[in-house]
C-alpha cells in the first residue's frame, strides 16, 4: 500500500502521506541510471561506461533521485487517492519528506472537493414573468423585413424629405471667415440622423436638386472645438443629388415574397407567434435561474480557490474561442480595451463561481435523488448534437464519450426535477 496518512490540514484541504518501496525506487534509480549515463562525463572513464556509484560520488547520492522520483510518483499518487477515496481538485503540491534503508516516503498537499449540504430543493421559489406581444412589436418586425426589401431611387424631381439622404456640398463660416473642417464636397447626408449640429438637416428639407442656399445655425456651447463653441455659423450648401428609400408595400405580394403566407393576416399571426415563443424561452430561462438562485440560497458550501480558478480558465478560453469565432482574439481584445488578463480573470470570477456552487448543489440533489440516464436518454442526446451540429451521428459518438452525456443529462434532470416540484 502507498498510502500510510492522510490528515486534513483545513477544510477541503488534505495532506496525504504516502510511501515507495525501496526495491520499487531501487530499480527506477537504476532505470534512470542506465538512461543517462551515455551523456556523463567522468574523468578516467570511456562516456556511457561509468559506474553508477561513481556519478553518484562525484555528483551527489542524490543524483538520479529526482528522475527516479518524477517516474514513480503519479502510479503511487493515484493508487494513494484511490485508497483514501478522495475526490481531488487541484494538483499535488510534493514535498519529500525522506529517502532511506526503508524506500521514500513523500507527502503531497491536494484541495478535495467541498461537502455540500442542500437544505431545501423542493418548494423554492421564483418569479415567472407573463408574456404578451404587442402590436408595436408585431409592427417593428414587418417594418424590419420592409427595410430588407426596400429599394433606394435617385430623385430628380421634387425637394428633400426628412429620412432621405442628400448629397451636398458645404462650407462653413463664422464672421465672414472660412473655419478649418467646416468643409465637405459630394458628403451623403441623412436627414434626420442628427450628425450635424442642431438646425442643420431641418434646413435641407425641402430644397431641390441642383439648388444653392444658404443655412444658419449656433454651435452648442458645449461643442468640442472651442473657436466654435456658441458661435453663429452661416453655411453655404450645394445639393447635388437626393436618394430616397422606398419601403414595399405591406400587401399580399409582400407577404409572399418574405414568407410562406399569403395573406398579411396569416403573416401577422406567425410573426406574434414566434416572438411570443422566443419571449416564452427567455422568461422560461429567467425563471429557472431564478430558482436556482433561490437553489443556492438554501446551499452550504465552501469552494476551494484552485476549483474556482480552474472554472476561470475555461471561461477565459471559450471567451478566446468566441473572439476567434469573430476574426479577434485575446491580445487585440486587450489592446482595444486596456483590459489586462488579470482583470479579465477577474471579472469572471463571479460567474465562475456561481457556475461551481450550482453544479456542486445539483451533483447533490442527483445523488439524494438517486437520478441516471438512460441508454435511450443517452442516445437521444447524441441525436440532438449531431443535428445541432449538422453532422454525423457516428462521428459525434466518436468523439464524446458516454459519460461525458451522462453528466449533463442528470444535471438536467435535477433541474427539471426542482422546477416540477417549486412552489405554485
Amino acid at each position: 500500500m502507498s498510502l500510510k496518512e492522510v490528515k486534513e490540514i483545513e477544510k477541503n484541504l488534505r495532506e496525504l502521506t504516502l510511501s515507495i518501496d525501496k526495491e520499487a525506487f531501487d530499480a527506477e534509480v537504476m532505470k534512470v541510471y542506465r538512461k543517462q549515463v551515455s551523456k556523463i562525463s567522468v574523468p578516467g572513464f570511456r562516456r556511457g561506461k561509468a559506474p553508477k556509484h561513481i556519478i553518484e560520488k562525484m555528483y551527489g547520492q542524490s543524483f538520479f533521485h529526482a528522475d527516479a522520483l518524477d517516474a514513480l510518483f503519479p502510479e503511487y499518487y493515484e493508487a494513494a487517492v484511490k485508497e483514501a477515496g478522495l475526490e481531488v481538485v487541484s494538483r499535488p503540491e510534493v514535498e519529500l519528506e525522506s529517502i532511506d534503508e526503508n524506500g521514500v516516503v513523500l507527502k503531497a498537499k491536494v484541495y478535495v472537493k467541498p461537502e455540500v449540504k442542500v437544505n431545501k430543493y423542493k418548494g423554492l421559489s421564483a418569479e415567472k414573468e407573463a408574456v404578451t406581444v404587442e402590436d408595436s412589436e408585431i409592427d417593428a418586425d414587418i417594418e424590419a423585413a420592409r427595410k430588407r426589401l426596400a429599394r433606394v431611387s435617385t430623385i430628380t424631381e421634387g425637394t428633400a424629405e426628412n429620412g432621405d439622404e442628400a448629397v451636398i456640398d458645404f462650407e462653413g463660416f463664422v464672421d465672414g471667415v472660412a473655419f478649418e473642417g467646416g468643409k465637405g464636397e459630394k458628403y451623403p447626408l441623412k436627414l434626420g440622423s442628427g450628425s450635424f449640429i442642431p438646425g442643420f438637416e431641418e434646413q435641407i428639407v425641402g430644397k431641390s436638386v441642383g439648388e444653392n442656399f444658404d443655412i444658419s445655425v449656433k454651435f452648442p456651447e458645449e461643442y468640442g472645438a472651442e473657436n466654435l463653441a456658441g458661435k453663429d455659423a452661416i453655411f453655404k450648401i450645394v445639393l447635388h443629388e437626393i436618394k430616397r428609400t422606398e419601403l414595399p408595400e405591406l400587401d399580399e405580394d409582400f407577404v409572399k415574397d418574405v414568407s410562406e403566407f399569403d395573406t398579411v393576416d396569416e403573416y401577422k399571426a406567425d410573426i406574434k407567434a414566434k416572438i411570443e415563443a422566443k419571449k416564452e424561452k427567455a422568461a422560461e430561462y429567467a425563471y429557472e435561474e431564478g430558482l436556482l438562485d433561490d437553489l443556492l440560497a438554501n446551499t452550504e458550501l465552501d469552494l476551494p480557490a484552485p476549483m474556482v480558478e480552474d472554472e476561470i480558465d475555461m471561461n477565459v478560453r471559450d471567451y478566446e474561442y468566441r473572439l476567434q469565432m469573430q476574426g479577434g482574439n485575446l491580445q487585440m481584445f486587450f489592446q482595444y480595451t486596456g483590459q489586462t488578463m488579470e482583470q479579465l480573470r477577474e471579472s469572471f470570477r463571479p460567474q465562475s463561481e456561481r457556475q461551481l456552487k450550482i453544479r456542486l448543489a445539483l451533483e447533490s440533489v442527483v445523488a439524494t435523488e438517486n437520478i441516471e440516464a438512460s441508454e435511450e436518454d443517452i442516445e437521444a442526446e447524441y441525436k440532438k448534437i449531431a443535428e445541432g451540429y449538422k453532422t454525423d451521428l457516428e462521428k459525434v459518438k466518436a468523439t464524446l464519450s458516454a459519460d461525458t452525456l451522462v453528466k449533463d443529462i442528470v444535471l438536467r434532470k435535477a433541474v427539471d426535477l426542482i422546477k416540477e416540484n417549486a412552489a405554485k
